[in-house]
């Protein structure tokens, strides 16, 4: 039997461990107390550590790789369930919306991340474990069988990181797809009232209507808040460190802080400032990167039509 309070498993993975130095990369690194500056920094910036926080870089990225398209699918959904005419759907995507978007984000992420694992777990154990005497809920504790266990709990330290990267990235989907869910529907009825009744006109169906006319026609009203959105998003994922996952936020706070020789063959001191400052170049760079894609894009869907962006252009042109 297995007992464990209300709180995230994954929280508690990274333990403070006794300094021990791996492989070096460099020859030169075996006593690094002996090292000019140079050396003794190229030494530093190679550990283990450093390998974990330039990953962690990576790790960013593929958070925001798979949780836009996914956001964007639970935002489709969302927007077309809130305008739809059967009663319950409509309630059900406009319930969605408002739920998340009034709820503050910390406070959805460790909720709903207890509330998702706890879930998967019971699931499990009534299948696994049918004939479980004791009650799963005893007063603060949540207790299954060891079966039952996300991940097992023999199961090796990067199955535990997978299982807990991939509930941060369907949180952050839920959170964001209800946000892009408002975005979306406000484009959808943004779209003039005169192209649907052109497209009813021709005997096209409330369907055909939607897929032909609408949803071509609707991004252009969509995208300045999508990219304003995906501007958030991009400023969210710092949030990946109070949900226990080894991102660049853990790493720079890791790795900044004050080091002794007990723990370290590379004592220094309160270098966390220089660390964060590595993570501002890197979301100022990255946000203006997505700057330029965006502008490029809108200008893009604006071609030839009458908004703003496509007047601006005939000037340009003019």
């Amino acid at each position: 039997m297995a007992g464990r309070t209300l709180q995230l498993h994954f929280y508690t993975k990274t333990k403070i461990q006794p300094f021990t130095r791996g492989p070096d990369i460099f020859q030169f690194c075996a006593d690094p107390s002996t090292l000019e500056t140079t050396k003794w920094l190229a030494c530093y910036l190679t550990t283990g550590k450093h390998m974990g926080f330039y990953v962690s870089f990576g790790t960013v990225l593929l958070l925001l790789a798979i949780t836009a398209p996914l956001a964007m699918t639970f935002g489709m959904g969302g927007a077309m369930a809130a305008r739809s005419r059967v009663l319950p759907l409509s309630w059900l995507g406009k319930g969605y919306i408002a739920i998340v978007r009034g709820v503050p984000d910390i406070a959805f992420f460790l909720f709903f991340v207890i509330a998702l694992d706890q879930g998967i777990e019971l699931l499990r154990h009534q299948i696994k474990c049918p004939d479980w005497p004791d009650a799963v809920r005893q007063g603060n504790d949540f207790i299954v069988c060891a079966q039952a266990k996300m991940p097992l709990g023999n199961s090796p330290q990067w199955m535990h990181e997978t299982y807990g990267f991939f509930i941060a990235v369907f949180t952050f989907a839920i959170v964001f797809g209800a946000f892009a869910a408002n975005v979306l529907f406000g484009a959808m009825l943004a779209v003039p009232r005169t192209q649907v009744e052109t497209a009813e006109s021709y005997g096209m169906t409330r369907r055909q209507t939607f897929w032909r006319i609408i949803v071509p026609q609707m991004w252009v009203y969509a995208l300045p808040g999508l990219g304003n959105l995906w501007m958030v998003l991009i400023k969210a994922t710092p949030l990946l460190f109070l949900l226990g996952v080894e991102d660049i936020v853990y790493w720079a706070r890791e790795l900044g802080a004050t080091k002794t020789p007990q723990f370290t063959a590379y004592p220094h001191g309160d270098w966390r400032m220089w660390y964060f400052l590595a993570l501002l170049v890197f979301y100022l760079a990255f946000t203006k990167f997505s700057e330029v894609i965006l502008e490029r894009t809108m200008r893009r869907l604006t071609r030839g039509q009458a908004t703003l962006g496509g007047e601006a252009q005939r000037r340009a042109a003019g």
